[in-house]
Order: C-alpha cells, then structure tokens, then sequence
C-alpha cells in the first residue's frame, strides 16, 4: 500500500487529471484544516459564552449557528452523493479498512437515538411554543434531517477514496466534521450544566450552601436560558420530554464522535492511491464458527457479571445520592469498591493479554492505515481526560483531610483508574498491529505450506527450515516402514487466541459498564467534597465538564477498538 504522490515501479497509475492535482495535496489539507479550526473556534465561543447568565449570548444564537452548519453540510454531502453517483471514476478505489461493519452498525444506533432525543426535543419546546423563538423549535428538526443523511453518506461512503473535486471534497469533510463537534461542544455544555443544577438542587447536598459563593454564575441548562417565569415547563408531559432527552444525550454525544471519526479518515483518503492487496485490519471478517466458539467463554461470563453488578451498583448509587437521609457515604463506597474490583481486574487482564502476545508468532502490520492510526491517537488523546481527573483526586487526597475509609477509596479508585488506561491502551494497541491469524512472522513463516506435504524420510523433514517445529504427525500406511508417509496439520485453534478472544470480551463489557455509569449522571467527583473543599467548587467543576467527556468517549472507543481485536484474534 502507499499513498501519494510519486508513483513506485509497481504502483498502478494514477488517472491522467488526477497527478497535476495533487501536487496540491498539502496545502488543500491545510486550508481545509484552517477553515475548520476557525469555525470551530466560532462555535465553541457562542457555545461557551452561552454557559454564563453574564454573558448576552443564549442558546437561540447557538442554535441559529449550529441550524446552519447543518443545513451547509447536508448540502455538501448531497452534492458528493450526487457527483460520486454520476461520476464511474470518482471513486477509482476503496480503503478496506475503514468504516467496519461495527463501527458503522454503532453509528447507526446512536443515529437512532438521536433521532428520538430531537423528538422528545420539539416535544419539549412546543410545550411552550407561543414564547418560544422559531429556532428552538426548528434545531431539532433540522439536526434529525441532518442525521438520517449523514447516516446514509457514512454507511454507503466511509470506504470512499475519491478522486474529484479533490479540494472541494477536503473542505466539504473537514467542514462535516467541524460541524458533529459543535454539535458535540453543545451536548457537552449543555449535559454538564444539568448535571451542576441538579448536584446544587440535591437534598443530600450539604456542602453546596457554604459553596455557592464560590461557584460561577453558571445558568441551568442553555435550553432554559430564554424563558422567563410565565414560559416554563409545568405540565407533566413536558417533563417527560425534557428528562427524556437529557437522558438521551449520551448517544447523541457519541453519534457526533463517531461520525467525526469516519469523516476524518474519509478525508485522509481523499486523493489516496491504494496498488497492493491490503493487510489485515478492519476490513477483516472471520468466519461464525470463530466468532462465537472460539473462547473459553470464561471471559464473557465474567464480563456479564460484572456488567449486571455494576448496574446494581449504578441505580443503588443513583437512589442513594438523590435522596434525603444522609446516605450518601454509604453509596460511595459501593460505587468506588465496585469500581476497585473491576479496575483492578482489568488492569490484571490487561496485563495478562500483553504477556500472551510475547509469545505470539504472528507478524506485525507495517502497512499504512490511516483507520488505525487515528484509533490509537484517541485511544491515547482520550485517556487524558481521566488521567487528569485521577491526578488531581491523588492531590486532593494525599495533602488534604479527612483521612477516613472514603479517601482511602478515592485514592486507591484514582491509582488504579491510572494503571488500567495505560495497561489497556498497551493491550489494544499492540492488537491493533498484529496479523491475522496464521500471519507467522518472517523468521517461522514457512515458504511453502506444509499442511498436506508428504515426505518420505523423517530425517530430511526435520531438516527442512520452512516447516513447524511441531508437527501433527499423521498415523503412516500399515503398506510400508514408519516413515514412509507423514502429513503435517495445524490446529484449527490455538489456546493463545481463545485467551485474547476471552480478554477482549471481557474487557469490552467491562468498558461497557465504566461508560454507563458516567454517561448517564453518576458524579462522585461532586457528591464526594473531598476535591470540592480541596479545590473549590469552581476549578473543581471546571475540570471535571472539561475532563469527563473526553473520559466517557474513551470507553465508548475503547469498545470499539476491543471488539475489533476480538475479531481479529
């Protein structure tokens, strides 16, 4: 495989109007990347301005904004739809590797919940549409409509490697994926500042009183901004819409992230130049036999046990926190001793399937693949988000009191919650770079296949370099001596790939659960003040809604990644 722009001795030729044009093929991705950069900065602006009373923006300036960012980008992607349509030789190639059926099968139920969370969205404002402005209403409509079609561009397009309108394509992706993390920023602010206006409503709250001075004048969430008292949600069907979509944010959140990443590869691959037969990767599919015999199936039970006691754990905590009685304590150490057996456990596992790979023969992928490339650059962009919040609960913890079996908890929570990224991220990267199955390395890959190969001296088999150390020896024919026939068999499987098969699964649901949990409203970080009192509420608050949601797309990634190493196992 190699990409642009000279053409090697065994490289096909590129189309005749395709070579003067990429010529210019660093300074069209870098005036794509200036015009995302600028917009993004735009839109994270009236985003972040629009988080403060203080500050003249509100959520109608963030929503007219976004409203047309889609509109722009729908527009875009139906013109390439159409031009690639028209077009035989727009797209003279496709990238095996990227958009695997799973990534794409994931988009497309985040798509799906997207589109009920802006159902229960125009639900929401039309409860009150007589003082409510035109966009509030419109946004979700337009973002539904924006969904489905970005849906079908990705599902239909994510393989592309198109060879027209070369820089009109860079901008037009680049823009696509400027416009789903806007979308994004406005999830995130929004989702964050419900989450601080119900810890400061919380009756179990008993710090926030004496805390309030110290807090920013954060508003409630942006999509109460422009009411005032006679334009409030009061009926009961209102409310149902309004928690309904705030609990449906998580998936719209992930849908943008995803969408982000497929884009980004398609632009990557615009202009690209694939001659060799690709390596293993994401375009590999193995067999139904392999994909769900193959294990010792100790790792999915394990999984699954975790999976259902963290859910326990999750709703106990969920009651606990939220209700009067003081039993707040009682619901942090079930949620960070939950979260110490099942990091710990990980981190083992982890660990485990790095030392099962010393051992494995198979070679490793060289080839480029821009897929993998950026899967390992936010599996370790991602990590730091968490990698922050652990470090300042460490400080937190070791220079400030109490010193009780809580800060115990937090302290051992927030050292393992840092060795299971690393462990983790080691694992999964190193998976991501093997062969396939059978792939030897060059040093034990065989020349010839031996499987099937009859011999007829044992001493001049042992003597040949290109077979198996180990061979299956075939029972010879009672017609002649002992070493008159002997066929050599391979295993079907190995014990090292059900172990990997186990391992990834394993840690896959467990990724699973870790993501539940904080996607979903639980907030230790505030209902346990030991960083609130340490750092205030204000910086405390501050890195956690600009941490945590890098910390939440890590596992939802991470899935992903995982379930590509269980396949390629």
């Amino acid at each position: 495989m190699s990409e642009e722009p000279t053409p090697g001795p065994k490289e096909r030729p590129p189309a005749p109007r395709a070579g003067p044009r990429e010529v210019w093929k660093k300074g069209g991705r870098l005036l794509s990347v200036l015009l995302a950069v600028n917009v993004l900065l735009l839109a994270c602006t009236l985003v972040s301005g629009g988080a403060f009373n203080k500050v003249a923006v509100y959520d109608t300036d963030v929503f007219a904004l976004l409203t047309a960012m889609m509109l722009l980008a729908a527009l875009w992607i139906l013109f390439y739809l159409l031009r690639s349509a028209r077009c035989p030789d727009a797209v003279p190639y496709r990238d095996a590797h990227a958009g695997p059926i799973w990534l794409r099968g994931g988009l497309v139920l985040f798509g799906t919940c997207t589109l009920v969370m802006d159902v229960f969205k125009t639900g929401y404002y039309s409860s009150f549409f007589e003082c409510q402005s035109a966009i509030n209403i419109l946004y979700p409509l337009i973002q539904a409509v924006f969904v489905i079609l970005q849906t079908y561009f990705l599902w239909v397009s994510a393989k592309d490697c198109i060879h027209v309108h070369l820089d009109l394509s860079r901008f037009g992706l680049m823009f696509t994926l400027t416009t789903n993390l806007a979308i994004w920023m406005a999830a995130v602010v929004d989702e964050s500042l419900h989450q601080s206006h119900s810890y400061s409503n919380s009756p179990s709250n008993t710090s926030y009183s004496r805390l309030a001075t110290d807090r920013p004048c954060l508003s409630p969430p942006s999509v109460g901004r422009a009411e005032d008292s006679s334009c409030s949600c009061s009926t009961a069907a209102c409310q149902v819409f309004q928690q309904g979509y705030f609990y449906l944010y998580p998936f719209n959140i992930e849908y943008s992230l995803f969408a982000s990443t497929m884009l980004y590869v398609m632009w990557k691959n615009v202009g690209r130049l694939l001659t060799a037969p690709q390596g293993h990767g994401h375009g590999h599919s193995p067999s139904r036999v392999s994909l769900f015999r193959e294990t010792f199936f100790a790792g999915p039970i394990l999984g699954l046990l975790l999976f259902v006691v963290g859910l326990a754990v999750f709703i106990i905590y969920e009651v606990h926190v939220s209700e009067e009685g003081g039993r707040t304590q009682q619901a942090l150490v079930a949620y960070y001793s939950f979260h110490i057996v099942c990091l710990g456990l990980m981190t083992l596992v982890s660990l485990s399937g790095s030392i099962i790979y010393r051992f494995d023969r198979r070679a490793m992928d060289q080839h480029k693949n821009p897929t993998r490339t950026l899967d390992v650059a936010l599996l370790m962009g991602a990590a730091m988000g968490q990698y922050a919040i652990s470090y300042y609960s460490i400080v937190a913890v070791v220079v400030g009191t109490p010193r009780d079996l809580l800060t115990g908890l937090n302290l051992a929570h927030a050292l393992l919650m840092i060795a299971q990224h690393t462990f983790q991220n080691v694992f999964i990267i190193e998976s991501l770079h093997r062969g396939p199955p059978g792939a030897e390395s060059p040093q034990a890959t065989p020349k010839e296949p031996c499987q099937g190969l009859t011999f007829a001296n044992l001493d001049a088999l042992h003597t040949l370099p290109s077979c198996p150390p180990t061979p299956s020896l075939a029972i010879p024919s009672p017609a002649g001596p002992p070493e008159a026939a002997t066929i050599i068999s391979t295993p079907r499987s190995h014990w090292r790939r059900r172990c990997l098969k186990d391992i990834s699964l394993f840690l896959l649901l467990c990724n699973v659960i870790l993501w539940v949990m904080p996607a979903f409203g639980a907030r230790p970080h505030f209902s346990n003040t030991v960083e609130v009192d340490f750092y205030g509420y204000s910086l405390w608050a501050a890195i956690v809604n600009i941490c945590l949601p890098f910390g939440i797309f890590y596992r939802m990634h991470a899935v992903s990644s995982l379930l590509e190493v269980y396949v390629l196992s």
